[in-house]
């Protein structure tokens, strides 16, 4: 691809410049390989009206795509649950990873766009940590993000957002995502 420019996704750029250097000073990291960075994002999509109605499962997929900018890959049951009518290997949801560019671009649009056209919404919780500096948040609709165009909207679905990151404690990537600009509760 010669003669084709790429474009540095902003929270790449203020990663490089200015959260290194920060993170480096307050944990007294002696190596810029230290400094805990992130590795991936993961949305996922459960969508338990897929086994009544397949098109919940298709308008899902459609919206996760346009949302990461990246076809999502469709999750299927691992068990059968007769009360839920449920076999082994229905699909059930869809799920999209999302690293480099992407990832950073998704992280500046959940930020910057997304969160605050959440009605009454306060901050994310600090609580949301699993203790290995993973950091994972629920949002109820999929409407909050500007891809998506409510008068087509078919069902209003939630996703789970997994920011995994290299930190090695809670605190160290509560810092890390506090640098990008997440909106924690004070």
């Amino acid at each position: 691809m010669a003669g084709r420019e790429t474009m540095v996704p902003r929270l790449q750029t203020l990663f490089g410049q200015e959260i290194i250097p920060a993170l480096s000073k307050k944990f007294g990291y002696q190596n810029v390989m230290e400094v805990p960075k992130l590795d991936k994002i993961v949305i996922n999509v459960g969508v338990g009206e897929a086994i009544q109605n397949a098109k919940a499962l298709d308008s899902a997929v459609e919206n996760i795509a346009k949302i990461s900018g990246q076809r999502p890959t469709i999750t299927r049951a691992k068990k059968s649950i007769s009360n839920f009518k449920l076999r082994a290997g229905m699909a059930i949801g869809c799920r999209v990873t999302l690293r480099r560019a992407r990832m950073y671009e998704f992280l500046d649009r959940l930020i910057n766009v997304a969160t605050p056209r959440v009605r009454d919404f306060r901050g994310l919780s600090t609580k949301s940590f699993d203790g290995h500096g993973n950091y994972s948040v629920g949002l109820t609709e999929q409407v909050i993000f500007p891809e998506i165009d409510y008068e087509k909207v078919d069902w209003v679905h939630g996703m789970d957002i997994t920011i995994v990151t290299t930190a090695r404690t809670d605190e160290e990537a509560l810092e890390l995502l506090r640098a990008f600009g997440m909106p924690f509760r004070a």
